[in-house]
């Protein structure tokens, strides 16, 4: 069993704040151990408690048309939230609860190791820009320690604020972009590093 199989199931019997006691279930995450982009959103819904999957209600139909504007599936990605487990009546995650997860979301950065970190929302935004208005630095990829983070509006969001859901599409097609212009970046610096193979012609 891999390391991330064993920290699902770990944050499955989860029981480090009040929320393990009022879940049906925990909602570790789900996607490929090698997912070049994760995305992170805030916390489940009552659509996700109920399955033990992140993104199943409508915003994760949302979420999967997005993905499939630039040629992507569900199966291509990383998903997962700031909080594995759905608050009551879908209230904002509270910073103990924040607090007790944000090892597991380290551990699964960690693991993973995405060459993009999609933040969905303001919450898991706040993870690595603070105070930072969603509204100012949507749709512009920041380096954060050794990852590229490209903070997004929450599907959710466009689903009561119809003006936001053009946003989210415009930002959701410039990743192709972000990952090729990474991947020119690596190429180049193994360029760099192989040795200069001399020839005797």
């Amino acid at each position: 069993m891999s390391e991330l199989s064993v920290l699902c199931d770990q944050i499955r019997i989860c029981q480090k704040c009040g929320l393990g006691r009022l879940r049906l279930k925990a909602v570790p995450g789900e996607g490929p151990e090698n997912a070049s982009i994760m995305f992170i959103g805030e916390a489940p819904g009552w659509h996700e408690n109920q399955q033990g999957r992140p993104f199943v209600g409508p915003a994760g139909q949302f979420l999967d048309e997005l993905l499939a504007s630039i040629n992507l599936k569900r199966q291509d990605v990383y998903i997962t939230n700031v909080i594995k487990c759905r608050p009551p009546e879908n209230r904002d995650p509270l910073p103990d609860e924040i607090a007790a997860c944000a090892d597991y979301l380290d551990r699964q950065i960690a693991l993973i190791k995405p060459k993009v970190v999609v933040t969905l929302g303001r919450y898991s935004m706040a993870r690595f820009f603070g105070q930072e208005s969603i509204s100012r630095i949507h749709g512009q990829p920041r380096k954060v320690d050794d990852v590229i983070v490209f903070p997004m509006y929450h599907p959710a969001a466009a689903l009561h604020q119809p003006r936001l859901r053009q946003d989210l599409i415009n930002d959701m097609k410039k990743l192709p972009a972000i990952l090729a212009d990474l991947d020119k970046i690596v190429e180049s610096k193994q360029a760099k590093e192989s040795p200069q193979q001399l020839s005797l012609f």
